[in-house]
């Protein structure tokens, strides 16, 4: 009998990548690359802001003061209302933005118009707000302006967030 050879493996190569179709088709772009880079500081800021109330502060106020005026106004005048009628909340940035956390988690935060190129800002909460009313009720809000009603139901509604 003849003696069998094994069969000859054949080792395929990937196909080449095409630079030659739609533009970003081979990574990132260059803004996404940088909103990484920013999201992966603001992760280790976030781990020194949860252990340390001023790291967290001065945070805060730097995002505050990196908006154009209109946002900044708003967002220092937010940053008042919570601090006196939350002091136990800690200031710190969540995404780039201002934001207020109890134990380490965010329970409420400030996005600036411009940021998003949005027509206007929002005051939002996250799921560690105690605001829940029946099935259904709202986590975010507009801001166009903010006039003394608005800060009155801020107020109102920090206090119920953090009860």
């Amino acid at each position: 009998m003849a003696e069998k050879k094994p069969a000859k493996k054949t080792t395929r190569k990937p196909a080449p990548r095409s630079t030659s179709g739609a533009k970003g088709s081979a990574g990132f772009s260059d803004e996404e690359r940088a909103a990484m880079k920013a999201r992966a500081a603001e992760l280790k800021a976030e781990e020194r802001a949860n252990k340390n109330r001023a790291e967290g502060e001065r945070a805060l106020r730097d995002a505050i003061a990196a908006m154009s005026p209109a946002g900044r106004e708003m967002a220092t005048r937010l940053h008042a209302i919570i601090e006196a009628t939350a002091p136990d909340l800690w200031p710190k940035t969540w995404y780039g933005m201002p934001a207020w956390a109890k134990d380490g988690k965010v329970v409420c935060f400030f996005q600036n118009a411009e940021k998003f190129n949005a027509r206007y800002a929002t005051f939002g909460f996250s799921d560690q707000a105690n605001l829940d009313a029946g099935a259904m009720w709202p986590t975010s809000f507009a801001l166009k302006e903010l006039t003394v009603a608005d800060e009155a139901k801020i107020r109102a509604l920090v206090k119920k967030a953090v009860r």
